[in-house]
């Protein structure tokens, strides 16, 4: 993605810095930072605590009244939220090259949002409309800049990358590779074709189409892996810009709120095992908030649809397998594989000789090695434990408020996306990613059947049986 580094106003610039040149880069602060957190959490979890009062974050909510009253009882929480994240963004924003303070003052306006915008995601409504924060934040971001525009004095907080690849490191908090062995072989193997065959037939036809690769890859990426976390995960490892990204997750969030309705209709129809369908829907859905909101819609089926075999909870515990275990740890793998790719074959020099080793390192994103870090300091902590256990004892106390905290940056990110973007420039892109992403939906949605009724449709129907 194309930093906006220079898109800030002079006034808000600080003079250069003379740290390292490694020390004044999004990649190495956003590991500093995203790391910093994680190894926090356990070593707090190791000593019998938590870090949950700081990770504070909104609960589900169903009126004004309810919402005010949470966020009266935990303002304390809030602010000492704000000032982690003021003061850990904030000196590396310094590092970068701004002025402390007027980052600080940018940020508390976008922090506040933030707030509002999480507060929504939580609504009991919201899984219905699947108002996720990041999304919805993005959406708000747009609505802004393509009015009345984005105020000058808030340039300076809207680090778009330096927010995405902080919260792509706590991502890697999310994935221990424990649950891959948890998770057994069918969700790994079937995810697994999945990835590969979606992401060629976007790429493929992107490619064809006469799109950019880098565009193609963020596209194939996003429709293959974990939808929105996907795009920005492969838009940063192939350095895309901004624009492209933007329009990735624009498709992602088309097709997910469609295939929210799509998929439980469509399983209905077919009186498919709530497991099956679970299995069907976390293979073909593309964000993890509306895949969860279309697996418990069909799993409410069971024992009130006659002809609908299985529990409520297979349809939600299929999904969790396919989506969030079996897809989601496929993020590192891809943003690894294409950051080399880019790397060493799409020079844009136009040299067709590869890359040396030296010039790899340099353009390789180094937030990926944070990601992997972050798994695997959550692997060390969860060894031991079976998956039973991890979600009894791990998940709510070590890895929930690391998530919270993910989701916060994720929200930054997409509010800075959308308050620097402007819908003209993606007007201009035309219809041709749009015919790609949606040549791999029916392809994902297809082979998600056949291999969720057909190849593995004994483990998934047994599931919760």
């Amino acid at each position: 993605m194309t930093e906006a580094i220079h898109s800030a106003p002079p006034a808000a610039r600080s003079k250069p810095s003379s740290l390292p040149a490694f020390a004044r880069t999004e990649d190495w602060w956003s590991i500093l930072i995203g790391l910093g957190l994680v190894l926090a959490a356990a070593g707090a979890f190791a000593g019998g605590a938590s870090i949950k009062w700081l990770a504070v974050a909104p609960q589900k909510w169903s009126e004004l009244p309810a919402l005010a009253g949470q966020l009266r009882q935990h303002a304390t929480q809030y602010l000492a939220l704000f000032v982690l994240w003021a003061a850990l963004l904030g000196l590396g924003a310094t590092a970068l090259g701004y002025r402390f303070m007027r980052f600080v003052a940018a940020f508390a306006a976008l922090f506040v949002v933030a707030l509002g915008l999480y507060a929504t995601g939580q609504w009991d409504q919201a899984a219905h409309y699947n108002l996720e924060p990041p999304l919805v934040a993005l959406a708000l971001g747009l609505l802004v800049s393509n009015t009345v525009g984005t105020p000058g004095w808030l340039q300076p907080a809207l680090r778009v990358e330096f927010y995405i690849k902080t919260g792509i490191v706590l991502l890697g908090a999310g994935l221990p590779l424990t649950l891959i062995v948890w998770g057994g072989s069918v969700a790994i193997v079937q995810a697994a074709i999945v990835s590969l065959v979606t992401f060629g037939v976007i790429y493929f036809v992107a490619t064809r189409l006469g799109l950019d690769r880098r565009f193609a890859a963020i596209l194939g990426t996003g429709g293959a892996v974990c939808g929105v976390s996907g795009a920005i995960a492969a838009g940063g490892a192939v350095g895309a810009r901004k624009e492209h990204v933007s329009v990735a997750i624009a498709l992602v969030i088309l097709w997910a709120i469609a295939t929210i309705f799509i998929l439980p209709l469509a399983a209905r129809a077919l009186l498919l095992p709530t497991g099956i369908a679970g299995a069907w829907i976390g293979t073909s859905e593309f964000a993890d908030a509306a895949g969860l909101a279309a697996a418990q819609a069909y799993g409410g089926y069971a024992g009130t649809v006659p002809g609908i075999a299985g529990t409520p909870d297979a349809a939600v515990n299929a999904f969790t397998l396919m989506k969030v275990i079996g897809r989601d740890v496929w993020i590192g793998v891809w943003a690894f594989a294409l950051s080399v790719i880019a790397a060493t074959r799409w020079e844009s020099t136009g040299v067709e000789s590869g890359a040396g080793a030296a010039q790899i390192w340099r353009r390789f994103p180094k937030f990926v090695l944070g990601f992997i870090a972050a798994s695997a300091v959550i692997t060390l902590v969860s060894r031991g434990y079976t998956y039973p256990e991890y979600k009894k004892a791990l998940q709510p106390a070590l890895v929930a408020p690391l998530q919270a905290l993910r989701v916060w940056a994720f929200t930054f990110a997409f509010l800075s996306i959308g308050l620097t973007t402007r819908l003209r420039e993606l007007l201009q892109v035309g219809a041709r990613p749009f015919y790609a992403f949606t040549a791999g939906v029916a392809v994902n949605i297809a082979l998600g059947y056949f291999l969720s009724t057909q190849v593995f449709a004994a483990f998934w129907g047994n599931l919760g049986l």
